[in-house]
């Protein structure tokens, strides 16, 4: 069975690459980089959302369905920066050639790690194979939009219309799903800015879970799962996280009721 890897990103303003940018000198604060950045985009669109290319990863978090087993954690250490991050999660797609799967990573979370790794010279050879180097990708690769070897739920699910996306926590919570649990994307700097980087991370994580879970229920409606193995899944899951001590994982399985499809 192919590997499945469920990922996700939090990111940051690029509060140096903007002091480049703008010609800033160091005396300006972290915060008041980031506010100007926010208000010049408010002023050009109405919303305060950076390009994709001012955005500095925090945190990848992975959820690994292999053989018999579920694994979900955090790329690197806290005290690992950006480039190492993004390589260590290019290195897993070379060596595990997984399936790929997310919520919103077409739109967002891919786009993202390719200027972020293109900034930072990272090498990711067999992600963007397109048939060069093996035959293979090219009816079948992680770039395309239609092609499988990354499936985008979101934007599956939408029918490629993004008129019709949905937020991954309401449709988690709609399913049975826990959702977010104390944070949400739009916290994340504010919870950087005050040193809650594992508190991030572990807000990844429970979303990479979330993500995995209404994947195996987009496996039982596709009919690849049967209800029997669907259930199996969420009971793997749950005694997956029941072994860890971490509170996250005790607050997310408390808001997790057993609920059949």
């Amino acid at each position: 069975m192919t590997p499945v890897l469920v990922f996700d990103i939090e990111t940051i303003p690029d509060v140096d690459g903007l002091r480049n940018l703008y010609g800033l000198d160091a005396q300006v604060s972290d915060g008041d980089v980031a506010e100007m950045a926010f208000q010049m985009r408010r002023q050009k669109t109405g919303g305060d959302f950076l390009q994709h290319h001012l955005h500095r990863v925090v945190a990848i978090s992975c959820a690994l369905r292999e053989g018999d087993n579920f694994r979900v954690w955090s790329l690197g250490g806290l005290e690992d920066d950006e480039s190492a991050l993004i390589q260590r999660f290019f290195d897993g797609i070379d060596k595990y050639t997984p399936q790929l799967v997310s919520w919103n990573g077409g739109g967002f979370d891919l786009p993202v790690l390719h200027y972020r790794g293109l900034i930072h010279g990272v090498q990711c050879a067999c992600y963007w194979d397109m048939g060069e180097d093996d035959k293979d990708f090219k009816w079948n690769n992680y770039i395309s939009r239609y092609h499988s070897r990354h499936l985008d739920l979101m934007d599956l699910l939408a029918l490629y219309t993004g008129r019709a996306n949905a937020p991954l926590d309401d449709l988690a919570k709609l399913i049975g799903f826990p959702g977010k649990l104390g944070m949400d994307g739009s916290k994340v700097w504010d919870a950087y800015q005050q040193g809650k980087l594992h508190e991030i991370r572990n807000y990844c994580e429970t979303d990479v879970v979330n993500t995995y879970l209404v994947y195996a229920r987009f496996q039982l409606m596709r009919g690849q799962f049967t209800h029997a193995r669907y259930e199996r899944e969420c009971e793997l899951v749950r005694n997956t996280l029941s072994k860890s001590p971490e509170s996250h994982w005790m607050e997310y399985l408390a808001a997790w009721p057993i609920v059949k499809p």
